[in-house]
């Protein structure tokens, strides 16, 4: 088990390829949700993730403040199917949130929340901003983390 943190830069084409087809597994196939999920945020984004024995595991990526939102965001959570239940998602998500409030010296994190995930994210400090609406046929909520 093994935790990473690179830029985009710093990712080597093998990592990228299995990021993207992580993704892809869990965002597109198994939620049966197309969606552009190249949105050419990854290029400025740092991208945080897990790999058990050299496949990724788990990952967030991390976008700077007034790039997709005045405030740092934290998006494409997600843990592969296999590895679920074991507390990846709490860990990497608290790992990203010291990374922006440590690293990056922010004090306000959004993100942009799958409505079933509200209470796994109000645990980790974040509330509700807004209303639910549809993000590609999902319910979503946007929620902020503010350090105390």
């Amino acid at each position: 088990m093994k935790w990473h943190i690179k830029s985009f830069n710093e990712l080597t084409n093998e990592e990228l390829y299995q990021l993207i087809k992580a993704r892809i597994d869990v965002f597109v196939v198994e939620q049966t949700c197309a969606y552009p999920e190249l949105d050419n945020y990854d290029q400025q984004s740092i991208h945080y993730f897990l790999t058990i024995n050299d496949e990724v595991a788990a990952n967030v990526r991390i976008l700077p403040a007034n790039s997709k939102y005045a405030e740092p965001s934290i998006g494409r959570v997600m843990v592969v199917k296999k590895y679920r239940r074991k507390g990846y998602a709490k860990q990497i998500m608290q790992k990203a949130i010291s990374y922006v409030t440590t690293d990056w010296g922010q004090d306000k994190i959004k993100i942009q929340a799958q409505v079933y995930l509200k209470e796994f994210y109000k645990d980790l400090g974040f509330k509700q901003v807004s209303d639910s609406y549809l993000e590609d046929n999902i319910l979503h909520i946007d929620m902020i983390w503010e350090r105390k």
